[in-house]
């Protein structure tokens, strides 16, 4: 190792010495837990230069390799610059950081979701190149409440209140999310101590994005009485039942379908549509994601009438999420479209 690189480790790994640094890496590193490679995300704002500082203490401790990537989607004017400085700052502190830049035209709508989309698709094309398939993000427990009631205002099942997990999947890379354990003041810590330096991003207080919104709302039912210990252990006990109807769904997947490698087409038996109807929507959303190679799931109303309509056999042929799903007789078969 060269003097060079063993000053930076040394720069790294004395962070450690704060005693609060060190019981918030210790969550982290508990909660991470890997041993391959990966990459991390970061935009500038405390909550991903931490995960960006956290995650470099990690991979010196565990001798990995990481790479990190911060997304400029030039939604601002002032973004590739702010990106720059970021990279600027991440340099001096002995993490080096490559800028992936979102070109074209931009959306007038849907903006943070179209954009969320963008930087996974930026991230995952990383990870390609690199032969990488840990891509580490800086949601935390913050983003684990706001998620709740995003999705509680939006109608979703258990599986969509519960959605904000460790690890997830997309485009057969994982998505970790190892602040999730996380204070947001503990993550601001971490950010000045180490680097002295964050961006403030103007739109995390325009309240013309829902989530600015929840925020609020939270804040004002904390005044209220809202214990977010027990809102954490109320989550927690959703994911156990979470986990029960995706046993039975795997079963389900594994025991009434039939792939054939030669037509690269699913058919769904008879059986498939007699279990409880959580089961066989989840199993078919499953099916129709990996049939039409999409990141996302297709929304739920369009599939709660197909369902509907296989169940009173007025279904003959259909579109969704990039997939045709066709009745044939006692059947149903998925292909893409």
């Amino acid at each position: 190792m060269s003097l060079k690189n063993l000053s930076a480790k040394n720069k790294t790994l004395k962070l450690l010495q704060n005693r609060k640094i060190n019981q918030i890496y210790k969550r982290f590193e508990k909660l991470l837990n890997i041993n391959t490679s990966f990459i991390v995300a970061v935009s500038g704002g405390p909550d991903s230069l931490a995960l960006a500082c956290l995650a470099k203490i990690y991979s010196v401790k565990k001798k990995l390799t990481s790479k990190f990537f911060i997304v400029d989607h030039k939604l601002r004017a002032e973004s590739t610059k702010e990106a720059k400085l970021v990279r600027h700052i991440l340099k001096k502190n002995s993490i080096d950081a490559k800028i992936l830049t979102w070109k074209g035209k931009k959306p007038q709508k849907n903006i943070q979701s179209l954009a969320r989309k963008k930087r996974y698709e930026l991230l995952v094309s990383q990870c390609d190149k690199l032969k990488i398939n840990n891509i580490l993000l800086g949601h935390h427990q913050d983003d684990l409440f706001e998620n709740f009631f995003i999705r509680m205002l939006r109608g979703s099942g258990l599986k969509g209140l519960i959605s904000l997990d460790f690890k997830s999947k997309i485009d057969n890379k994982f998505l970790l999310r190892p602040l999730l354990n996380q204070k947001k003041e503990d993550l601001v810590f971490v950010s000045k101590y180490a680097f002295n330096f964050f961006v403030s991003d103007p739109s995390n207080v325009d309240e013309k994005y829902q989530r600015i919104r929840i925020r609020k709302l939270i804040k004002e039912l904390e005044k209220d009485g809202l214990d977010k210990k027990k809102f954490v252990k109320t989550i927690k006990n959703l994911k156990f039942s979470n986990d029960v109807i995706n046993f039975y769904v795997d079963k389900n997947l594994k025991e009434n379908t039939f792939f054939s490698n030669e037509k690269g087409n699913l058919t769904l038996n008879k059986v498939f549509f007699q279990q409880p109807y959580e089961i066989v929507f989840r199993s078919i959303s499953d099916v129709i994601k990996i049939i039409g190679k999409k990141y996302y799931r297709s929304r739920g109303k369009k599939l709660d009438k197909i369902i509907t309509d296989i169940g009173n056999n007025v279904l003959r042929k259909a579109t969704l999420g990039g997939c045709v799903i066709e009745k044939v007789n006692q059947t149903v078969i998925i292909s893409k479209e």
